[in-house]
């Protein structure tokens, strides 16, 4: 963060001090909003949550060396107080993006935003100090955590923007304004909330409505393989660039394949040239995020061939996302437990997929999927959920593990109709319990795919599998 006196933050925050001695100290750590992450000039932010109060923690935050907390009330330590905390917050981040001289890049997408935010980060730090979200901080607290942790050194800022619902973005937008916007796609994930893709696209395209014109610099990065993307080019008076696999994008790849441990490769065309490169992630779905991450690096003057040499060193930065570990035994782990929708289901088991046909192996792996609920899909939530059972099928899994309660029972169910399973899908009550079934049935050189949303917490089945004997990374 750059350094502000509290009279400074007060100012900016239009918020009142409290028990302040000295509104000259100023705020040089960073602003957390975890009390046990406070380091020496932090400043402490207290959201009221519905489990735990931040101002119950505001003490103990100022004895670890914060100068101050944000809060709503005086808390007996010195404070900014405000109304509403959120906005505080993200008035302090516009504040600091404003003042800095950093190009802002903001990205959205129904699917794989955290996986293409890894990819661009590791590119852009080859060009100069990046800053960019741990994890998926993207709504309206991570994403000004995120903006405030840049300083007067940060060249690139990069933000991933989720949304809920319309209006999400553009208000995320107006805190930290991008130069560079980049959409990756509309899928089907939260389609329970927003009602339907249209509405999702209206919500992604806020993104591309809010960059400065073409004359001011403000760029447009689109799928040219998703119409609902391609089509938000009407929406923004930035530079529209394309990219895809698309003959007519401007970043694209050409000779798409995937290696024999299910790596994809390809050749890599920009305006300034072309080159080959395997990406070290796994699954041809990887493809277009690297296109997007390439599209960003190009447009900030990386040349085709460094752009090419980065990604094939780049993995992915943000955890259980189609991790791959291999076992002492054999055994294969993709944990991709983080978060699941339909998109995202369906690409990860192509992907495991091609990781069990390729190897020394040769294609005879078993594969198992053990998959769970895929939140916040309303209406289409017993088709969807049915779809990924059947998909199993069609890709000659193994064994199908469906872990959790009605959600759970309708992939079962799609699996069953789609292909008369009987002992190839199983409905087990709660991850104890797969762990158990995977534990008595495993063989050496099975590949288990671990993949739900993030409540259900499917990620426990993976470490249990690598908790059982020691394992070699060989991707990430």
């Amino acid at each position: 963060m750059i350094p502000l006196t509290l009279a400074e933050v007060a100012r900016i925050v239009s918020g009142r001090p409290s028990d302040i001695p000295d509104e000259r100290a100023a705020v040089t750590g960073p602003v957390v909003t975890d009390s046990r992450k406070v380091a020496d000039g932090s400043l402490f932010v207290a959201f009221e949550g519905e489990r735990v109060d931040g101002h119950d923690f505001a003490a103990g935050a100022v004895k670890s060396g914060a100068v101050a907390v944000l809060a709503t009330r005086p808390v007996g330590v010195p404070a900014i107080v405000v109304e509403d905390v959120t906005a505080a917050l993200g008035a302090l981040a516009r504040h600091t993006v404003a003042a800095l001289g950093a190009t802002v890049v903001g990205l959205t997408g129904s699917v794989g935003k955290t996986s293409t935010k890894d990819l661009i980060a590791q590119l852009l730090e080859q060009l100069g100090p990046t800053v960019y979200p741990h994890g998926n901080l993207n709504n309206e607290i991570g994403l000004p955590l995120t903006a405030l942790r840049a300083d007067a050194d940060t060249r690139h800022l990069v933000l991933e923007m989720g949304a809920r619902g319309v209006g999400h973005i553009r208000y995320l937008a107006e805190l930290t304004p991008p130069r560079i916007g980049l959409v990756l796609n509309v899928g089907t994930a939260h389609i329970g909330e927003f009602g339907g893709r249209d509405r999702i696209a209206l919500a992604k395209g806020e993104l591309v409505e809010s960059l400065p014109s073409a004359e001011e610099g403000g760029v447009a990065l689109l799928n040219a393989d998703d119409a609902l993307v391609r089509a938000m080019s009407a929406r923004t008076a930035a530079r529209t660039v394309l990219f895809g696999e698309s003959s007519e994008a401007d970043v694209r790849a050409e000779n798409v394949r995937l290696e024999a441990d299910g790596r994809p490769s390809f050749t890599l065309h920009t305006p300034s040239g072309c080159s080959d490169t395997t990406l070290r992630l796994y699954g041809e779905h990887h493809v277009s995020n690297a296109l997007a991450a390439a599209a960003v690096a190009h447009e900030l003057g990386m040349p085709a061939d460094r752009i090419a040499q980065a990604l094939t060193g780049a993995g992915t930065l943000s955890r259980w996302r189609m991790e791959v570990t291999e076992r002492a035994d054999g055994v294969t782990v993709v944990n991709d437990a983080y978060n699941a929708n339909p998109d995202s289901m369906k690409a990860a088991l192509k992907a495991m997929s091609a990781i069990a046909g390729g190897g020394a192996r040769g294609g005879g792996r078993r594969t198992w999927a053990v998959l769970g609920e895929m939140a916040e899909l309303g209406d289409a939530a017993l088709t969807e959920h049915d779809a990924v059972g059947r998909l199993a099928v069609r890709l000659n899994v193994s064994k199908l593990v469906a872990v959790g309660g009605r959600e759970a029972a309708w992939i079962d169910m799609g699996a069953k109709n789609e292909g008369s399973w009987g002992e190839e899908s199983v409905h087990v009550s709660d991850t104890r319990a797969a762990i158990d079934l995977l534990r008595s049935e495993l063989r050496p050189g099975d590949v288990v795919l671990v993949k739900a949303s993030r409540s259900v917490g499917l990620e426990q089945v993976a470490q249990a599998l690598l908790a059982d004997t020691e394992g070699e990374v060989t991707g990430r």
